[in-house]
C-alpha cells in the first residue's frame, strides 16, 4: 500500500469515528456512545494513560510505542465486560465506559488489566509496560460527560503523582482523609474488615454513613 493510500485510509477511518492504529473509537465516538446511555443508568468512566510513553517512543522508536498502544487496546477490549465502550481519546490515553458499574467495581476490573500488562512482555519492548488509571462514576462524581471525564482525569493524575502503575478513584477535594477521624486501632480494624469481606474501605465507610443516616433520619 502506498503512503498516499495509507493516509487516505486513515482519514476515512477518522471520519467514521475509528482510530486507525488500534481500531478503537475516537474521542468523539466515545462521547456519543456515553451520552446515548440513559441518564439514570449508573456508569463508571476510566481514563488510562501509558506510563513513560514518551520515553518508550524516544528510546525504542515509534513502532514500539504503537505496539504498546495496540496491546493495551486489545487487553482492554478482551478483558472488560462486553458492554464496555473502549476508545483512544488521544496520544497514549485511552478511555473505557462501564455501564452499570460503580467506581469500586470499575477499579477491580482495571486493576486486573493493570496487573496483566505489567506482568506480560510486549514484543520489541525491553521493559515492563505500566499504566496509570483514573476512575469516576455517575452519580457519585457527576452526571454530565464532561464532569465525569474531568473527575476521572483528576484521579488519573493523582495515580501518577502517587507513583504511577496504579488505579485511583476520584476523591472530592473537600473530603478529609479518614486518618483525621480515626485512631490507628480503628484504621487497623477497618483494614482487616476490608480484607476479610473483599470490599474496599471506602465502600464500608459509605455503608456505615448510610446506616447513620437511617438511624438519625428524624434529625435530618
Amino acid at each position: 500500500m502506498t503512503p498516499s493510500a495509507t493516509s487516505k485510509q486513515k482519514q476515512q477511518k477518522a471520519a467514521a469515528g475509528i482510530d486507525a492504529l488500534t481500531g478503537l473509537g475516537t474521542r468523539a465516538a466515545f462521547q456519543d456512545a456515553v451520552e446515548a446511555l440513559p441518564d439514570e443508568l449508573p456508569l463508571a468512566i476510566a481514563l488510562i494513560d501509558v506510563d513513560d510513553f514518551k520515553r518508550i517512543n524516544d528510546e525504542l522508536g515509534h513502532a514500539a510505542g504503537d505496539a504498546v498502544l495496540v496491546r493495551l487496546a486489545k487487553t482492554l477490549v478482551g478483558s472488560l465486560p462486553a458492554e464496555a465502550v473502549v476508545a483512544r481519546i488521544g496520544g497514549d490515553e485511552l478511555a473505557a465506559a462501564l455501564p452499570e458499574r460503580t467506581a469500586e467495581g470499575a477499579l477491580i476490573l482495571l486493576e486486573e488489566v493493570r496487573a496483566h500488562l505489567a506482568s506480560h512482555d510486549v514484543p520489541d519492548v525491553d521493559r515492563p509496560v505500566t499504566i496509570s488509571v483514573g476512575v469516576a462514576a455517575r452519580p457519585a462524581h457527576g452526571s454530565r460527560f464532561d464532569d465525569l471525564m474531568r473527575a476521572a482525569d483528576q484521579a488519573m493524575y493523582r495515580a501518577k503523582a502517587e507513583g504511577r502503575n496504579r488505579v485511583a478513584i476520584h476523591v472530592d477535594e473537600k473530603m478529609v482523609m479518614k486518618s483525621n477521624y480515626y485512631d490507628r486501632a480503628g484504621l487497623s480494624r477497618l483494614a482487616k474488615l476490608s480484607e476479610n469481606s473483599g470490599r474496599t474501605e471506602a465502600s464500608l465507610l459509605r455503608e456505615a454513613l448510610d446506616d447513620l443516616f437511617v438511624k438519625r433520619a428524624g434529625e435530618l
